[in-house]
């Protein structure tokens, strides 16, 4: 049986890490990719190893392409042709207002978390394309979402930028067999507060999340793993869902910061803290119907099952709605409705 091939950019620390070690236990040669720290790295390889898989590290900058054709060289090299790429290299730079960061750390954010992706999937498709079969998994983030205001607005605009190109991917590479999806993180506990310079960050935004604790590596990198796994072979496409989003109850003005948000209709959390994955079929419109609705409401403004506008967007008109694109007052509208709608009931019992 051809053995599991998968890279991971990222690979000495956090998720990147926890993603090497599942991804042994699962059947998978690693190659653990890292930029700075090789002794991290080199433990990672060793815990690969001790699951009984085999590992390489590689040195490498995903921002500079001559770095990532010699990673991907490496790896076909030293443990096969290559099956999988887990996206996960990123930076945020300190935590602040866009205003006060540095140009070089919007320059250096910009390269490794979209052009890195952007170069490393590009080679991947290449390979996995000619060869008819592969899957790619990007790390993006909750922030994506909630645009992280006051921390890292850049980079949040990023990760949304992973997510479009996790889309577009998919579609690109399906006809080819290849497989693309994402992950969106939200308060994980790993090393990347302490880079930011707030290391007690991801225990006291818990506070906002609703199982009142931060996520582990591990439980992310389970999901990279399912998702680069045959029982996800009808899968991709599968980005964080977009949702309309209100701050939790004694969160920070803006937003949570921490993935948790909560629909603009029912004002509750959806279960979107962790990660998002969808399969193809319930995207193909297999959902419910009140999942349809949902949808429905936050692309058009209008939700069908409430007959009201939902806040802040600008109503359209849909199939059977009593609301039209061209009109700024709405409330008319409705009223007639409701005007319509009672005639019709009273229509309906003297019918009877």
């Amino acid at each position: 049986m051809k053995r599991l091939v998968t890279v991971v950019t990222g690979g000495s620390r956090g998720i990147g890490a926890a993603t090497c070690l599942r991804l042994a236990a699962d059947g998978h040669d690693v190659v653990v990719g890292y930029v700075r720290d090789g002794e991290a790295a080199e433990t990672v390889a060793e815990g690969v190893r001790a699951a009984g898989a085999r590992a390489v590290t590689v040195r490498v900058d995903t921002a500079v392409e001559a770095d990532v054709e010699r990673l991907f060289a490496s790896a076909e090299e030293q443990l096969g042709p290559v099956t999988g790429l887990v996206n996960n290299a990123a930076v945020t730079g300190p935590l602040g207002r866009l205003a006060d960061t540095d140009p070089a750390v919007l320059r250096r954010v910009l390269d490794v978390n979209l052009l890195g992706t952007l170069l490393c999937s590009r080679l991947a498709a290449r390979l996995m394309s000619a060869r008819g079969s592969g899957a790619i998994v990007n790390v993006t983030s909750a922030a994506a979402t909630l645009g992280s205001p006051g921390e890292y607005v850049h980079y949040a605009a990023t990760k949304a930028a992973v997510d479009a190109l996790t889309l577009g991917l998919a579609k690109e590479l399906g006809p080819d067999g290849v497989r693309v999806n994402a992950v969106a993180p939200g308060v994980i506990d790993t090393e990347m507060h302490a880079a930011m310079g707030d290391p007690d960050r991801a225990h006291r935004m818990s506070e906002t999340v609703p199982l009142r604790r931060p996520g582990r590596a591990e439980e992310i990198a389970a999901a990279i793993s399912w998702l680069l796994s045959p029982d996800a072979s009808y899968t991709t496409g599968a980005v964080p869902p977009r949702r309309t989003v209100q701050p939790m109850p004694n969160a920070p003005s803006g937003g949570t910061g921490d993935g948790t948000a909560s629909s603009s209709r029912t004002g509750r959390a959806p279960p979107m803290n962790s990660l998002s994955a969808v399969p193809c079929s319930t995207r193909a419109g297999n959902a419910s119907e009140a999942a349809r609705r949902d949808r429905a409401a936050v692309s058009t403004g209008w939700c069908e099952a409430t007959r009201t506008a939902l806040p802040n967007r600008r109503p359209r008109s849909t199939p059977g709605s009593a609301i039209s694109a061209s009109s700024s007052n709405t409330a008319p509208k409705v009223a007639s409705w409701e005007r319509r709608k009672a005639k019709g009931a009273a229509s309906a019992r003297l019918a009877r």
